[in-house]
């Protein structure tokens, strides 16, 4: 196993510089999340880790040496990608076994391991079926174990859930998990997902345009977020954010309401000088109540079963608040919200910088 730290890695196409200059240290045995929107950087961060993209400057370490001319094939990593990449003219046993074969492997070891990992991804029965018998599901669980039988130090997942239905990307994304519990191997895997961010990573790295906004782990960058842009990326449905004028009795909203705040939130902003800032608030934190300084007019109600999701438009922009399904409420009727102080996030209206 290995651990891989990443020192002032840069990569650039042409004069684009895609990811500028990054430090991450990832601890061996560690499930790591890449998470952020399209075009972030994320899947060519991983590509870089893999060998399959050089680097323009900086050094790439996998345990303690150094991999920056080391090719693909020597850095001891599997790779499982989006689009699956089986051999359709093999059986799921032919799929998974014929790397270690190319290396001329014992065949005893080979249907060791292969019957091994088809036993921890519960793909058994399916070894002697080609991959057009197979669902979506399975093909992907095929793709890991042919990653798997290498015993590799590191295991990168680009996206891998991609191509599958809802259903099918909770059941993956929990056999993922339970494998890496498993095999004790250091994974990073790549999505644009933040749920599966959440319930698969030990720790998440955040990115925006190939910088990291925040590394820690998922109750970290969810309760304590480092600025706007991950309190609005982590979350589902995403933080509320609303425009405030800083006052000594509290928060001025955009419609006069003052939010009052406890002296210990304010005191810093006053002590900075600022004027405005941005509040955030989770949509589990706005409270449906009868006397709520925020009066405003449902949009739309999306019952849910264990809760309902309640929009509604202010200082035009949409907000959503997530109640108990008790609450009789439809769109059209008005509604009183009120504010969990202490769960209110303040933010730098200018930088997006998290003020506390």
């Amino acid at each position: 196993m290995a651990a891989i730290h990443l020192r002032g890695l840069t990569k650039r196409y042409g004069d684009i510089t895609v990811v500028p200059a990054i430090d991450l240290e990832i601890r061996d045995q560690e499930f790591v999340v890449f998470v952020g929107p399209s075009g972030c950087g994320k899947s060519t961060l991983l590509r870089v880790i893999a060998g399959l993209e050089p680097i323009d400057g900086g050094e790439l370490y996998i345990g303690d040496t150094c991999v920056n001319n080391v090719p693909p094939a020597q850095r001891d990593i599997a790779m499982v990608f989006q689009d699956y990449a089986l051999y359709p003219h093999m059986s799921v046993y032919q799929n998974m076994a014929f790397g270690l074969e190319m290396r001329g492997m014992d065949k005893a070891e080979i249907d060791r391991r292969v019957q091994r990992a088809a036993g921890l991804l519960h793909i058994e029965p399916f070894l002697e079926r080609k991959p057009k018998a197979l669902s979506g599901g399975q093909r992907q669980r095929v793709a890991m174990g042919r990653a798997m039988v290498r015993n590799p130090k590191v295991f990168l997942f680009d996206e891998p859930l991609s191509n599958l239905d809802a259903k099918l990307r909770g059941e993956v994304r929990t056999e993922i998990k339970a494998l890496s519990q498993q095999l004790k191997t250091t994974m990073i895997f790549v999505t644009h997902d933040q749920v599966e961010a959440m319930t698969m990573a030990d720790r998440i790295v955040v990115l925006k345009a190939g910088v990291v906004q925040q590394f820690g782990t998922p109750d970290e960058v969810y309760r304590q977020p480092a600025n706007q842009f991950v309190a609005g990326f982590i979350g589902s449905p995403t933080m509320n954010f609303f425009d405030v004028g800083v006052e000594t009795g509290g928060l001025r909203l955009a419609d006069g309401t003052l939010l009052a705040m406890p002296a210990d939130r304010l005191q810093p902003l006053a002590a900075a000088g600022r004027a405005k800032a941005v509040l955030g608030i989770r949509p589990e934190h706005l409270l449906a109540q009868a006397d709520g300084p925020l009066r405003t007019t449902v949009s739309v109600v999306e019952p849910l079963g264990s809760d309902t999701l309640v929009y509604f438009d202010f200082d035009g922009k949409r907000h959503v608040a997530r109640v108990a399904p008790e609450l009789a409420v439809n769109a059209g009727a008005p509604i009183a919200l009120g504010f969990d102080a202490a769960k209110v996030h303040l933010f730098d209206a200018g930088s997006g910088d998290v003020l506390r």
